[in-house]
């Protein structure tokens, strides 16, 4: 079943090569996505907060987001989501190379929706995203979030 309106999602990561992968599985699992996509912590809580230049955005339905970024680690950035009233309920998924024991039970501990180890090999990066797009597009109900 497709949604009417697209879903949006915001893609936290900073390599190209995850970013194009990302982009292309969203594109070929057939439903209406609009996927956004920030290179780094600071500009991510700069999205997820209206702040220029982002005024405009969508606020995502579901947030992607990788652990190890620039300027602000994603560690900070899923803190600082969990503890905003606007942002808390936004599904968060840690797609991320880091299977650190600590980085897991941290995540959870931040409330975290979910926590995956994001594969190199790009068959496995690409089923993993289509995973996700379906649990969390087909499959789960997400908050209708106020723009």
């Amino acid at each position: 079943m497709r949604k009417s309106r697209p879903v949006n999602i915001l893609l936290i990561e900073d390599n190209p090569g995850d970013v194009r992968l990302a982009q292309e599985a969203f594109k070929e699992g057939g439903f209406n996505v609009k996927l956004d996509v920030v290179m780094d912590g600071m500009e991510a809580l700069r999205f997820l907060r209206k702040t220029p230049p982002y005024e405009d955005v969508f606020t995502p339905d579901l947030i992607l987001l990788d652990l190890n970024l620039p300027k602000k680690d994603g560690r900070e950035v899923l803190s600082e989501i969990k503890t905003d009233p606007k942002l808390l309920c936004i599904p968060t998924v840690i797609l991320t190379t880091s299977d650190a024991e600590q980085d897991i039970l941290n995540s959870y501990n931040l409330h975290v929706n979910c926590y995956i180890n994001k594969p190199v090999d790009f068959d496995k990066f690409f089923d993993i995203i289509q995973k996700i797009e379906d649990f969390w597009i087909r499959t789960a109900i997400l908050p209708t979030m106020i723009n």
